[in-house]
């Protein structure tokens, strides 16, 4: 006896009735039949709850467009975070307090020109590390030592310039004659390192590629209607690689170093016309898909004097740049192939 015939048999008694041997053997021989009726009918069931897919009227037509993300990567490191710098600071002042008890002779042959030329630094100095403050490793006051929040000491800029005056002098006190030497000469020509920021930034120059040195800047065009995109345009029997490659030097001009990174688009971005558009071969036109490629600018600058693509104007900008400057659902197709940096 199955499990099917003790349930049927426990309710039967709980009701106070009886049920027949046919009863029985009708219930005992439609046992698994009637699951697979019920497995079947609930597929039916789920089979009907999904909603068709909807399809698209084969007189409905779309436009294939190549478009290009042309960036230029960032030159320069990026700027540190306020943690960073901190942390680094604190190494160097732990790499001075470790080094406090230099032992000059061991580098230095005493009364040479170097062990004197060390001692008239340190003397200036009054410490062996110029660019992060000075350190008293004895004295009464030793213990108070750390750099407060906001300290100039923190600034990398201060410590940069701290470290320039310390190249450019030889430990000698300010008027102490001396005659000029070659070696002297030397140090007054030594080079400096560049701004991080240019004068582009500060002038908020967004049509120059020196700008913003440690972000990667898009090319944004405005096309006809006045809409900012990348550059795109409608394929011409051809592939999108060769599309993108035309583009960029009917775009930019031919006073660009471009390279195309790939052959398969990074993203696509969709939209619908306002009117469709009735085509000569009897499809209706509704919108237009347009799939990007990934290029880079190694030098140039762009040109849109004798562009054919009617761009009015051009920006170099960052991604977080680029969001306020195109529509939303622009923004939504293209923002995951942007970099942060």
């Amino acid at each position: 006896m199955n499990a099917g015939q003790h349930t049927t048999r426990r309710l039967a008694a709980r009701a106070g009735q009886s049920i027949c041997r046919s009863c029985r053997e009708s219930i005992s021989r439609n046992n698994y039949a009637t699951a697979a009726a019920v497995a079947v009918q609930s597929e039916d069931q789920v089979s009907h709850a999904i909603p068709p897919v909807a399809q698209a009227s084969p007189s409905t037509a779309y436009a294939i467009n190549a478009g290009v993300v042309l960036s230029r990567p960032p030159q320069i490191t990026r700027d540190l975070h306020p943690f960073e710098s901190a942390f680094f600071l604190y190494q160097k002042r732990l790499n001075e307090r470790l080094a406090l008890p230099f032992s000059r002779y061991f580098y230095f042959k005493k009364s040479t020109p170097a062990d004197l030329e060390w001692k008239r630094k340190i003397k200036q100095r009054l410490t062996p590390a110029r660019d992060i403050g000075r350190y008293k490793g004895y004295g009464e006051e030793a213990w108070n030592d750390e750099v407060l929040v906001g300290a100039k000491e923190s600034d990398l800029q201060w410590q940069v310039e701290r470290l320039l005056e310390d190249a450019a002098t030889d430990g000698r006190a300010t008027g102490e004659a001396e005659q000029k030497s070659a070696k002297n000469i030397e140090r007054e020509l030594f080079e400096k390192p560049m701004p991080r920021r240019t004068e582009a930034d500060e002038k908020n120059d967004t049509k120059s590629l020196n700008r913003a040195l440690q972000r990667t800047l898009y090319l944004l065009v405005k096309a006809k209607d006045g809409k900012w995109q990348f550059p795109e345009d409608r394929l011409n029997d051809e592939n999108i690689h060769g599309a993108a490659s035309r583009i960029i030097t009917q775009c930019g001009g031919l006073n660009m170093n471009t390279w195309l990174v790939g052959h398969v688009p990074i993203g696509h971005h969709q939209y619908n016309y306002t009117k469709p558009t009735k085509l000569p071969s009897g499809l209706t036109e509704h919108g237009a898909k347009t799939f990007f490629l990934k290029a880079r600018i190694m030098a140039g600058q762009a040109n849109l004097k004798d562009n054919k693509l009617g761009l009015k104007d051009f920006k170099w900008l960052a991604k977080d740049e680029l969001q306020k400057e195109v529509d939303e659902s622009y923004w939504k197709s293209v923002k995951n192939m942007l970099a942060e940096r």
